[in-house]
């Protein structure tokens, strides 16, 4: 997993629940890298597991509901970081069917190494978007928070229904409907 999202992670923390929060959720993790993170770096997602259980732990919030969070946090980070790839579609749909077949392809230009989650995505007559995420690493609820916070970013109302394809969350069917305004 790219260290960005360890950085990026990190500094959430840090936002949200200041620096002690940090210092303990590095502490009282058994990580390789010792906590000791560059954004260009790889790292094991082990230790994003281990470190989002800590927090979890301590905050007594839902992994899961932490992770969306993340998702969103980590959004506005490719915004300011790859403003190319958001100005270049027009709406929510567009841009979330760009993940797969160009914004990481060119991640993948960047960083060969890097293990990707896969986006398959399949738009319907009646404008709904089906997005399926499909990764070993289980983040779903963190591809939620990214989903949300683009449909936020474009300033289109839709409604985002998750479903999981596989019980250990390495699938996940989500169905994007334009809203009834």
């Amino acid at each position: 997993m790219k260290g960005i999202v360890f950085t990026e992670f990190l500094d959430m923390v840090e936002e949200k629940f200041g620096y002690e929060m940090v210092d303990h959720i590095v502490t009282e993790s058994k990580l390789e890298s010792n906590g000791i993170y560059t954004a260009i770096g790889t790292y094991h997602h082990a230790e994003i597991v281990q470190l989002l259980t800590n927090l979890s732990e301590r905050t007594e919030i839902d992994p899961g509901v932490l992770l969306r969070a993340f998702g969103e946090y980590l959004f506005d980070t490719f915004l300011r970081a790859y403003p190319q790839f958001f100005a270049a579609e027009t709406n929510a749909l567009s841009f979330l069917e760009s993940i797969d077949r160009h914004i990481h392809v060119e991640v993948q230009k960047l960083y060969p190494e890097a293990t990707l989650p896969k986006f398959e995505t399949q738009q319907n007559d009646n404008g709904e978007l089906i997005m399926i995420y499909k990764s070993e690493r289980k983040m779903g609820a963190l591809a939620e928070g990214l989903i949300e916070k683009s449909i936020l970013h474009y300033k289109t109302p839709y409604d985002v229904k998750k479903e999981l394809l596989a019980e250990d969350g390495s699938e996940v069917r989500f169905t994007i409907t334009p809203k009834e305004v």
